[in-house]
This record gives C-alpha cells, structure tokens and sequence, in this order.
C-alpha cells in the first residue's frame, strides 16, 4: 500500500470512525433519557419514526443543494452544526424540543451522509475504492459494537447526559479532521453559481429522470440496493420483540445476540479489505444480496439460541459484502456532478417505502402474530435476493463492474 496515496483517505476513515462511535453513544443514551423521560416505548418509537420522515423531507432538496456548494466546506458546518445541536440536547427536558432536534440532526444526518459519499469518491482514486469502501464498513462496524460498550462505561461514571456530550465533542475533532483535508472544489463552476429554487428542484427532478432512463441498468442495480435497505429497516423493527417476546429470550441474552451479529460485520469488513483485489463487485453485491436474507430467514425460523445466532452471524457478515459492492458500484458508474440530486431521489422514495412497509409489518405483527409476519417477510426478502443475482449475474452487463469503465455525463445532459 502506497503510504502516501493514502494519507488522505486515512485522516477522512479517522474522522468516519470517531464520529460513528459517538453517534452509537449518543443513539442509546438518547433513547435511554427518553424512556426515563416519559416511561412509554412508544416515545422512544418516535425517535426511530423521524429518522425516515426527515430523510424524505430533506431527500426532495437536498440533491439540488449539495451538488452546487462546495462539499467539504458544507461537512464542515454540517459537523459543527451536529455538534452544537447534541451539546444543546444535553441540556433540554421537554419532549417537544427533543423531537424537533433530533428532526434537524437526522436532516443534517442525512446531507452528511450524501455529500462525503461525493467527496469521498472525488478523493478516493478509482483503483483504491473497493478497499477504502471495505475499510469504512469495517471502521462503522467497530463503532456499532464499541459504541454500546463505551456507552455503558459512560453511564456507569457518569450519566446519558454526559454521554450525548461526548458525541458533541467527537463531532467537533471530525470537523477538526475535515478541515486538514484537501478543498477539491476550488473553482466555481457555472452549476455553482446558480440559485436554488423550487424551479430549479424540479429542473433537477428532470434531468435526473433522464440520466434515469438513459441509464436504466445502473439505476435498476442501486434501487435494488435501496429496497434491500427498505426490507432490513422494516424487519429491524420487529427484531427486538422477535427475540424478547417470541424466542424468550431475556434483555441480556439479546444483547449477546446483538454482538455476534457486531462480530459477523467485523468480520466481513476484514475479509474484504485483505481480499479487495479477488473480491469482483458482482461476487460482492451477489453474495451480500443473496446470503443477507437468508440470514433474516434462518433468524425468522429459528428456535433456539444457536441458530438465532447463525441467523444473526449470517445477515450481518453477508451485508458488509453487500455494502462495499453496492457502494462501489455506485461510485464506479454515478457521475459525481450529480451523485446529490441522483441519491436524493432514489432516497427520497426509499424512506417513503420503509415507512410504508414499517406501518405494515408493524400492523400485521399486531393483528396476526409476531413470528408469522416476520417469517413471512423475511420469505419475501429471501426471493428477493434471487432476483438481485439473476439482474446482476447477466453476461452483456460485465462493464458496469469495471472499476475503470466511467460514464460520460455529456452525453445524457
């Protein structure tokens, strides 16, 4: 590995890593003040309904915005403005106040998450994308298995308050990260200077239906990563009570669950940095796409500890394969000069269909049962899959997964 190259790529997988740990904290010690707040589940609920809500809100402008502001610059305020919000959380007991916050973090949250996907592709070299995308799975999984952990230690010293400070404050040295890292926008191009309107949102809207149908092949592809996403946050909300109420299983017996699926994504995270260069993107999104319902299906069958277990080992070893070969896709074959406004509108309909699909599951959990709504979805996940390696796997599409072949914006604008 040429030191050098990735001295850059490096700092930006610091600054990922010590803003996703305190993200962990902040994510359990919020819901943990909620619940000692009001005492009702169905608050806590509400933190995890904003989250879809605000990505739908934020997807239908955001696009328009982040590709004509300078993306680094715009992370910068985005980290300090997350970490003002936090500090201020800490602060606060009325309910009310803490929605709307967490409304704004989870819109801040979401412009975030789009613009250092286009920075990171701008920084990245094409060569070097599947390995640095393999190290920020692997980097994000330590986050979701430390952070738990170090949340605990922090409430056992101190308090839930103090851990929501502590994000703040790991938000701050990831701003502190991103401003030692290079400008690569230094001039202002003409999309740049150009005002945002609703006239403008909707031209936007527009041309991104038309790479849309120029490009049908690389849209199919990512929406059906988006639709993965769609049924794993649906099925993810029936998970603890699964568990709990249908398995029996007690409060710590499911967070030992919850930690071997930590270790499944570690574990994929590792092998597909050492095996980056052996690795095709077809094998990756194939066999994420494929073995990551079958985790949830082997989970939605299980009767015991040992195969939830495999269930859970499965699904998330799976998905960190899914992750780095979607997101390199993706990369590979989405011009940066549109990657915001192609994102948010593939986003803003996914958030519309987990809070669909969510309402449903969650209904049907209620009226049926737990285990039959489970069991039935996750078959339906699991045939999906099929359908993700019969699109993926056809011989005239081989050029999509070059990791050299780029599309040529000029000719679909």
């Amino acid at each position: 590995m040429n030191v050098h190259k990735w001295k850059y790529p490096g700092l930006l997988l610091v600054g990922v890593g010590i803003s996703n740990l305190g993200a962990w904290i902040y994510f359990i010690a919020l819901n943990l003040i909620v619940l000692e707040m009001t005492g009702s589940p169905f608050a806590v609920s509400v933190l995890y309904i904003l989250l879809p809500i605000s990505a739908f809100v934020t997807s239908l402008w955001s696009g328009s915005f982040i590709d004509r502001v300078n993306k680094r610059n715009l992370m910068l305020v985005l980290d300090l403005s997350r970490a003002l919000l936090v500090f201020l959380l800490a602060f606060t007991d009325s309910l009310l106040v803490i929605y709307t916050f967490v409304f704004f973090l989870n819109i801040a949250n979401t412009m975030f998450e789009s613009s250092s996907m286009i920075y990171m592709t701008k920084l990245v070299p094409e060569g070097s994308r599947q390995k640095f995308n393999a190290l920020k799975n692997f980097i994000q999984s330590c986050g979701f298995i430390l952070g738990p952990s170090v949340a605990g230690l922090l409430f056992i010293v101190g308090s839930p308050t103090s851990a929501i400070q502590l994000n703040a404050l790991a938000l701050i040295i990831s701003a502190t990260i991103l401003f030692l890292l290079p400008d690569l926008e230094e001039k202002v191009t003409s999309i740049e200077s150009e005002k945002l309107t609703i006239h403008l949102i909707l031209k936007d809207w527009k041309e991104i239906y038309r790479f849309t149908h120029s490009n049908k092949y690389i849209t199919l592809v990512y929406s059906l990563y988006c639709l993965m996403v769609v049924f794993m946050s649906s099925l993810d909300s029936l998970e603890a009570s699964f568990a709990t109420q249908v398995l029996n299983f007690s409060e710590s017996t499911y967070g030992f669950l919850v930690s071997i699926a930590g270790g499944g994504i570690v574990l994929g995270s590792i092998l597909n940095v050492a095996f980056d260069r052996n690795l095709s993107l077809r094998f990756l999104i194939c066999f994420g796409g494929f073995f990551t319902p079958l985790g949830y299906l082997i989970f939605s069958l299980s009767q015991s500890f040992t195969m939830a277990s495999l269930g859970f080992f499965l699904l998330t070893f799976s998905l960190s394969f899914a992750n780095t070969g979607f997101m390199s896709f993706y990369q590979t074959n989405v011009p940066t000069e549109i990657m915001g406004r192609f994102s948010a509108v593939l986003h803003a309909t996914q958030s519309v269909l987990i809070i669909t699909l969510t309402f449903i599951i969650g209904s049907a959990a209620e009226f049926v049962s737990i285990r039959n709504t489970y069991s039935i979805f996750s078959i339906l996940f699991f045939t999906f899959g099929f359908l993700i390696g019969y699109i993926v796997l056809k011989k005239n599409k081989k050029s999509y997964y070059a990791s050299t072949e780029r599309i040529d914006f000029t000719k679909v604008s």
